[in-house]
């Protein structure tokens, strides 16, 4: 646990370097202003306010409807009885309207928490593979990491929307109006910061699948919702995967990687049933598993760990 603090903590610390930085550029270049001070409290206010419109950002981009017990019984349930064994306030709980099947947490802090579920994932798992997916979800909270990945999410999405609208949506022929210059800028900005997102996102999955397993879930249950996650994306269009791209960070697997991540789960699926049970799952452990470097190259860039790597981590956890 004080791994994963200590490693989102030095993020975060690189972050408002980041932040500092830019502000300098933009203070002496247009502002010709300087000094410590100056740049040290334009940074810690746009901090606080990423801080403040980071979970807006987030349920604005994924249109969050939060709902109350009456509204969806058995999801109601289940975040109560993992929250009160976690130990931690019930969250808000809300269900994003979109097609992608996964779930997510973001806010302030612990008792801050919201915890989301896509209409697509609530008629594709189970009870148990659910219950999984939510303790998952749960324990980001309960680690105290989403804030951090809220606060480090929101600049590179703004930079990536930025991106795109001014490359490829608002280019005009002007030579009053440096559109490309300004669309070129926003996509370094969001390379830089994305990478920031890669890695603290990847370290924070792991303990949550761990933390899920802690809650009471069966590891199988937890990779067998994976496998399903990844085959509902793998079915998704093109058009439908671009709408999540500037906040996979937040969701349980990525569903960029879906159609590559599908093609290695399948070999586990060896009944064809869908799922994966605890036999295949332990069969899994028993093999020895080397990435090559495309593979690895592809994790580094990647919101998420190895799909075959994070299956096989959980064999080793115990319910």
């Amino acid at each position: 646990m004080w791994s994963l603090q200590l490693r989102m903590w030095l993020l975060v610390t690189v972050l408002l370097g980041f932040i500092y930085a830019i502000m300098v550029v933009i203070g002496t270049q247009f502002l010709h202003a300087t000094g410590f001070s100056f740049y040290l409290i334009l940074s810690l206010v746009i901090m606080f306010i990423q801080y403040m419109l980071g979970p807006k950002i987030v349920e604005w981009s994924m249109r969050v409807k939060y709902i109350k017990r009456q509204d969806n019984l058995r999801l109601f349930q289940m975040v109560e009885s993992l929250s009160n064994r976690a130990n931690i306030p019930m969250p808000k709980i809300g269900i994003a309207q979109i097609g992608i099947p996964n779930a997510f947490a973001f806010g302030r802090g612990i008792r801050d928490g919201r915890v989301c579920v896509t209409q697509g994932i609530l008629n594709l798992l189970g009870d148990e593979e659910l219950r999984a997916v939510l303790g998952h979800e749960l324990s980001h909270i309960k680690n105290r990491d989403v804030l951090t990945i809220t606060i480090l999410s929101v600049i590179p999405m703004i930079m990536y929307r930025i991106a795109w609208q001014f490359l490829f949506l608002g280019r005009r022929r002007d030579s009053r109006d440096n559109t490309v210059l300004i669309g070129l800028a926003a996509f370094v900005f969001y390379f830089i910061t994305n990478l920031l997102v890669l890695y603290a996102s990847r370290i924070r999955e792991y303990f949550a699948d761990r933390g899920s397993v802690a809650l009471g879930n069966k590891p199988a249950a937890l990779a067998s919702s994976l496998y399903k996650l990844v085959y509902g994306s793998a079915r998704m269009s093109p058009e439908t995967l671009k709408e999540s791209e500037g906040l996979k960070a937040f969701f349980l697997n990525d569903p960029s990687k879906a159609r590559k991540d599908i093609s290695e789960l399948s070999h586990l699926d060896l009944d064809k049933n869908g799922t994966i049970d605890q036999k295949e799952l332990e069969l899994l452990q028993s093999k020895k598993m080397v990435l090559g470097f495309g593979d690895r190259m592809m994790e580094l860039l990647s919101t998420h760990p190895n799909m075959l790597k994070r299956i096989k981590r959980l064999c080793e956890y115990k319910a």
